[in-house]
């Protein structure tokens, strides 16, 4: 079993990461728990990330909003990687890392994991630490080719962290009318950990010709948006 961790991909905290123990459980809360959200539909204990029976579970703690794996409410629901979670406003993203080391903890013990928006930078040197699992491979070489729609014939390379799918904007930018200006995310850990995310397009996007909210990506999977079709090159 490899490290897994909760990835804040939505709301305040956006962007945080934070690992998971299998012995130790995580208490999520507005004021109370080792993850506190300043969100308001958050309640003070909201719900806590346990692992039993060999998976992870999410527990709902009688919060007043509920907790939610996809748009289905849960009280007590097993979640494999790549799923979505909705507490209150809040959207986190559980994943599997193989190869992680020693956690970095603050002063007073706390984990201090970072992603691309959270960067520990050292006193001498002034330049960013990227967490260790967050570090792509160094032949790591990914792109998305347009393979139909106004923009057939361009590429674009696949950076880690967050990528925006839109309307002549983001990091993917396409003159597709019919695509949204905000239309999907890519959150990308490293070459077996590409997620493909829809941003409430208008249109929607289409993992593989199949419309999904969010979905895994693999070596030559498409995503389509508006009237384009991608498709992702790994290597």
């Amino acid at each position: 079993m490899g490290q897994w961790f909760l990835r804040v991909v939505s709301g305040p905290r956006q962007g945080l990461s934070v690992p998971l123990r299998p012995e130790q459980p995580l208490l999520i809360g507005r004021t109370k728990g080792d993850l506190l959200l300043d969100d308001a539909l958050i309640s003070s204990s909201h719900c806590r990330i346990v692992f039993k029976n060999d998976r992870f579970h999410i527990q709902d703690l009688g919060s007043t909003n509920g907790t939610h794996v996809g748009r289905r409410r849960v009280t007590d629901e097993p979640v494999d990687a790549g799923q979505e979670l909705l507490i209150g406003e809040t959207r986190v993203l559980l994943f599997e890392a193989e190869e992680v080391r020693e956690e970095p903890t603050t002063a007073d013990g706390r984990i201090a994991w970072l992603l691309d928006e959270e960067i520990v930078r050292e006193a001498t040197a002034g330049e960013p630490l990227l967490a260790p699992y967050l570090q792509l491979p160094l032949r790591f070489d990914a792109r998305l080719d347009v393979i139909a729609g106004p923009d057939q014939g361009k590429n674009f390379k696949v950076h880690r962290g967050t990528m925006a799918i839109g309307r002549r904007q983001g990091e993917v930018p396409l003159t597709d009318l019919e695509i949204s200006r905000r239309h999907a995310i890519l959150e990308v850990f490293g070459p077996d950990m590409i997620f493909l995310r829809d941003d409430a397009s208008t249109n929607g996007t289409y993992h593989n010709a199949r419309r999904v909210q969010m979905a895994r990506l693999s070596n030559h999977d498409t995503v389509g948006c508006g009237k384009s079709v991608l498709r992702l090159v790994i290597g």
